[in-house]
């Protein structure tokens, strides 16, 4: 058994967070990897396709939500090992359905389990690595899903042109023996098991202790919208980037696999690097640096890409698009106290992807009346918005997930009185 919060033993832990969300990231994108083969094979039009994608999201944002509520209840580790056989057998399954309402059924319950897989671990990582590096870690630890993005992407170039698209969400039954390493092999933080006790012993709510104090109703309530925002972005954008890349760009599978792998590299290294500078220069500012640059971007790649550029460009937004990525988890994490930490997070930032659930949908559709590369010019403004309102409202490290929260409690407490006294 690993030794919590320990000097050594969290790079022993951040190393099984990263495989796990691997796993993930290829769960997660492997959908978008093989809609145009599942429009050929169940003859459905594009939007009935991002319907499948809306459906994710759906499943996604529960998981999440549950998930985070749980792991308050139960433990960050326990629940991250269950969702993650959830979403392991679930995406195994989809190769051997047989109809279009089949996949949306099967494909929406195993989303569940990828959500909450996201929000636990992320949660988990957060509250075993020290504040000062903490960014780096989590920036490092996003780029995960990215690897995971690229892995998928590589094995659909070898797959798909010879075996189909079933063989590809075979691959991810492996998730399951990872899961079995972590239930037995590694502690809860020490943050979550100082709360244990009391939770054993206090009947709580963690709703009610939500949406007491102001301040931390009105952090959750900024990050919920933020969270809607930055999410309608990205998600709009990764479900149809390679249909974009293969119907509107007209290449073939092998070459929007190439042109995706430069892609999801840019983003691997966009979140390391972005991780180190927040760790420099703040949580915010690069949160909001990458909303605003993906704002710009993306109109940018819809009305000036050449068959010279195209390349060039993608490269460009694979680096910034998942830049609020590298932050968010550290962000948002260090925004709430522990006792309520999961039930927080993971409901603000999957409460965002029911708002986000529409984006897949609405680009298919207006994909049929105008194009793919026309929605993605329209996703910049979400992005714009999601950088906007952190920028003027939500202050960063408000808590520490892994000192002894007593003084920035005690912090907290001040400062609510000193706000509750305003209304009195």
């Amino acid at each position: 058994m690993i030794k919590s919060n320990s000097n050594r033993n969290w790079k022993i832990v951040f190393v099984i967070c990263f495989v796990s969300l691997i796993f993930d990231g290829m769960d997660m994108q492997i959908l978008s990897l093989s809609i145009p083969s599942l429009m050929e094979e169940f003859h459905i039009s594009k939007a009935e396709a991002g319907l499948l994608g809306t459906w994710s999201l759906i499943g996604m944002a529960i998981g999440g939500i549950s998930g985070g509520w749980l792991s308050d209840r139960y433990g960050r580790v326990r629940i991250a090992a269950v969702m993650m056989v959830v979403f392991s057998v679930g995406t195994t399954l989809l190769g051997f359905v047989q109809t279009y309402e089949q996949f949306l059924v099967v494909r929406t319950i195993s989303a569940i389990g990828i959500g909450a897989e996201y929000t636990v671990i992320t949660m988990l990582m957060a509250e075993y690595v020290p504040t000062k590096k903490r960014t780096t870690i989590l920036g490092s630890l996003q780029a995960a899903y990215s690897v995971g993005f690229l892995a998928i992407t590589v094995l659909a170039g070898l797959l798909l042109p010879n075996f189909g698209w079933r063989p590809l969400y075979l691959v991810n039954i492996i998730p399951i023996f990872l899961a079995i390493f972590i239930a037995y092999k590694i502690p809860e933080p020490n943050g979550w098991k100082e709360k244990e006790p009391k939770a054993k012993t206090v009947k709580k709510n963690e709703w009610a202790t939500l949406f007491k104090d102001p301040k931390t109703r009105s952090t959750f309530l900024l990050w919920t919208i933020t969270s809607i925002f930055l999410q309608f972005g990205y998600f709009g954008v990764g479900v149809w980037l390679p249909t974009y890349i293969v119907s509107e760009l007209d290449f073939n599978y092998t070459k929007m696999t190439s042109y995706l792998v430069g892609t999801y590299t840019a983003m691997i290294l966009g979140k390391v690097i972005t991780g180190w500078l927040a760790d420099k220069f703040g949580r915010r500012v690069m949160f909001v640096f990458g909303g605003l640059s993906t704002a710009i971007a993306l109109p940018v790649i819809n009305y000036y890409n050449t068959p010279d550029n195209i390349i060039v460009l993608l490269t460009i937004l694979g680096f910034l698009y998942g830049v609020p990525y590298a932050v968010i988890a550290t962000y948002m994490n260090e925004s709430f106290p522990t006792q309520i930490r999961g039930t927080a997070v993971g409901s603000s930032y999957n409460i965002g992807r029911f708002g986000a659930a529409i984006a897949p949908i609405l680009i298919g559709i207006i994909a049929e009346s105008t194009s793919i590369g026309f929605g993605f010019a329209l996703l910049g403004i979400s992005y714009a918005l999601s950088g906007v309102l952190p920028a003027l409202f939500i202050r960063e490290k408000m808590y520490d997930p892994f000192a002894n929260e007593k003084n920035t409690i005690q912090e907290h407490s001040e400062i609510t009185e000193k706000s509750q006294s305003l209304y009195s």
